[in-house]
């Protein structure tokens, strides 16, 4: 039985049946007449979808969640308690309300993951343009964008980082550098109060340690010049110890008188005497740095001669107010400097407490894993949909098939379609006849 006289009858007697049934019917014995061919079709389709379902590669997806954190003003929150307490102050609770939401740094978050800067050091990172085959960066990061999935859920406030890859180990690695380069970028970009001052302070706590140093170099050069170690210090020494050498100088004066009317100025007693004063007078003009030194011995010079030669242990007592006065200066100077280094110091430590406490710090819910299914493709979802989808097409054209047969020549359509479809023809053998030429 043919087609067409099956599908004839039913047309004619149409108007006189219901119009479901007879319709329905004509065509499930249509395609019930095509029964092999639709078989056919079907059984090839399977076959080519399984084939192309398995000929995809392997799709690895590795997911992590994250809480950014709230940064709420204290302001904004005063303000929300003042207008919760107030049911008059509708327009002020509002304005808290506009505050706090202002300072919910998830949007932030999903913006800076999705960023130009994130995915270029991604692409270095994993020579993504070698392992996506993509010539130029754009692309690339194109790639990269249909692969990761960012979304963010409105109510908990939850950032949720899906990256799809071949590897199962570089969707996994993927994941973690997104989180990486997230708090990077995040520690980077900060510019609260906190960071700004925490730089000043380091900037000032360097130019303070360098004029701590300077003023330090600088007592020891004096000391080492003056021998003034420590001038108070040095002061009641040199005092202590000039007091008992004049006490002894006194004592040995009186006893040399003493002798010269005894024994005479030439006794062996009186010369050792007179050999003691002297040297009792220099150490005496030493410590107090006198010009000349009075000696009973015409043989020796005066000492203490010249004040500028300071070879001893201690500077001479008379220059000790003139070396008290710059040795007090450029200690002031350096109990200053270590003062100020020593403030600047803890101000330092502070500020750093401070910009860690401010810095947003990303709150790992879930932490990227090594994915054990496959993602992509579902294959036999995909067998399954190319055959429907064949079956489908190959009903859909014996009906219109078997429509156009029926149809009269001399309907409009049908006289159209003669007309254009020659001329379609025509000018796609031209388009192939001119490629051939060029190749």
């Amino acid at each position: 039985m043919s087609s067409h006289s099956v599908l004839a009858p039913p047309e004619r007697e149409a108007p006189a049946r219901s119009p479901l049934g007879p319709i329905w019917v004509v065509r499930a014995a249509l395609l019930w007449t095509h029964r092999r061919l639709l078989a056919r079709v079907t059984g090839i389709s399977l076959l080519a979808g399984l084939a192309i379902a398995f000929a995809i590669p392997k799709m690895y997806k590795s997911t992590a969640s994250i809480m950014p954190p709230e940064q709420q003003g204290s302001s904004a929150m005063m303000l929300a308690a003042l207008a919760s307490h107030s049911p008059g102050l509708g327009a002020l609770s509002t304005l808290a309300g506009g505050l706090m939401d202002g300072h919910s740094s998830g949007a932030l978050f999903v913006d800076l993951l999705r960023s130009g800067t994130v995915s270029g050091h991604l692409i270095d990172r994993f020579n993504l343009q070698h392992v996506y085959r993509k010539r130029y960066r754009i692309d690339t990061a194109k790639r990269l964008a249909r692969l990761t999935k960012i979304t963010e859920d409105k109510k908990s406030g939850v950032i949720t980082i899906s990256v799809e890859d071949r590897s199962r180990v570089r969707a996994r690695d993927l994941a973690q550098a997104y989180l990486d380069e997230l708090n990077r970028l995040v520690a980077k970009t900060n510019t609260s109060a906190a960071h700004r001052e925490r730089v000043f302070i380091e900037r000032r706590l360097h130019e303070a340690q360098a004029n701590l140093e300077q003023a330090e170099l600088e007592l020891s050069q004096f000391s080492s010049k003056s021998n003034a170690i420590d001038i108070q210090e040095q002061t009641r020494a040199m005092v202590d110890a000039g007091a008992r050498v004049q006490a002894e100088l006194l004592v040995e004066q009186s006893g040399l008188q003493s002798l010269r009317q005894i024994y005479g100025d030439g006794n062996v007693r009186v010369r050792e005497t007179e050999a003691r004063i002297a040297s009792l007078q220099s150490d005496l003009a030493k410590m107090t740095g006198s010009a000349t030194a009075t000696t009973y011995d015409d043989t020796r010079e005066p000492s203490g001669s010249s004040t500028s030669d300071n070879d001893g242990l201690y500077p001479p007592l008379h220059q000790l107010p003139r070396l008290g006065v710059a040795y007090a200066d450029l200690y002031r100077r350096v109990k200053v400097q270590e003062g100020v280094f020593e403030l600047l110091t803890q101000q330092y430590e502070m500020a750093r407490i401070e910009e860690a406490k401010d810095v947003p710090v990303v709150s790992v819910i879930d932490a990227p894993g090594i994915p054990e299914k496959k993602s992509f493709p579902p294959r036999l979802f995909l067998a399954l949909l190319l055959t429907f989808l064949s079956f489908a097409t190959a009903s859909v054209w014996l009906l219109l098939r078997e429509r156009w047969i029926e149809m009269d020549p001399a309907d409009p359509r049908k006289v159209l379609a003669a007309e254009v479809l020659p001329a379609v023809r025509r000018q796609a053998r031209a388009i192939l006849r001119l490629r051939r030429e060029v190749q």
